[in-house]
């Protein structure tokens, strides 16, 4: 029976540490400011921007809340990420996504300071990533790291597989990790033999958005596994991408859904948003 990888007790230990920095940080008169943005009513980015917002008052971060009514025009975004880049007691920018149709979410993200981007989606940050010296790192793949930090996992030399390509997660976990000096694999919707090449991983992630994609025979027994996936069962339920049930029983390590690396997410993010203080 795997080990479960506590994403929620990962997520407490960090937070806390943020909130001893932002302590220390008021003391000589400093406040580290988030500022959020939302366009329409996805109801999705409705409970993730209301948990950010809970989050930072928990820690000690000031953050202020721009909804804006989904027929904005790209202009009216910009315009305002503009102001927010002036602000000086704003240290980090988040614009929620996905953006209405009508909205190029490249040009946003690129209309975003540099020293702001604490989703860490720009072309720099990207970039200073790759070449291994980053600003910011991605939330998501940043959580997994320090799941894997905190349970004394060690990726040196280890054979990694990642199951998903997306700018989010797949390409920024694969740099991390080899970053980390893992051996490092992607595998897509176009890759053959994704049973195969899974099953030579020591650490395997997934983030697909397909439910129940990777079962116990995907998994090399004694597998560290961490599913990224966030989707609902047939009874409605939360389940990721991987095959809890199946999986448990051959992973030394696995994380849950919900309540292993979702957790890290937002904890991460506000990691950024003091990194620079």
């Amino acid at each position: 029976m795997a080990e479960i990888l506590n994403g929620k007790e990962v997520s407490a230990y960090i937070r806390e540490q943020i909130k001893n920095r932002c302590n220390e940080l008021s003391e000589i008169g400093i406040m580290p400011g988030l500022a959020v943005v939302l366009v329409g009513n996805n109801p999705a980015s409705e409970i993730y921007v209301r948990n950010k917002k809970k989050a930072c008052d928990e820690v000690g971060i000031y953050s202020e809340e721009y909804r804006l009514d989904s027929n904005t025009t790209q202009q009216q975004l910009l315009d305002l990420i503009y102001e927010l880049n002036q602000k000086p007691d704003i240290d980090g920018i988040l614009v929620q996504l996905p953006l209405p149709s009508h909205i190029d979410e490249k040009a946003v993200i690129a209309a975003i300071d540099p020293s702001k981007d604490v989703d860490a989606f720009s072309n720099q940050s990207v970039g200073m990533l790759s070449v291994g010296n980053p600003t910011f790192l991605p939330c998501t793949p940043a959580g997994i790291m320090e799941i894997l930090k905190y349970y004394k996992i060690d990726v040196e030399s280890k054979e990694c597989v990642i199951v998903g390509r997306s700018n989010i997660v797949g390409k920024p976990m694969a740099m991390m990790m080899l970053n980390a000096n893992a051996t490092v694999t992607i595998c897509h919707s176009k890759t053959n033999n994704l049973k195969e090449i899974c099953k030579r991983a020591d650490i395997l992630i997934v983030a697909v958005g397909k439910k129940k994609l990777i079962d116990a025979e995907y998994v090399k027994p004694g597998a560290v596994v961490i599913d990224v996936g966030m989707n609902r069962d047939e009874n409605g339920k939360l389940c990721g991408d991987v095959d809890f049930e199946s999986v448990k029983d051959v992973a030394s390590y696995i994380t849950p859904v919900p309540g292993g690396v979702g957790p890290m997410t937002i904890s991460m993010l506000l990691y950024n948003t003091i990194r620079n203080l």
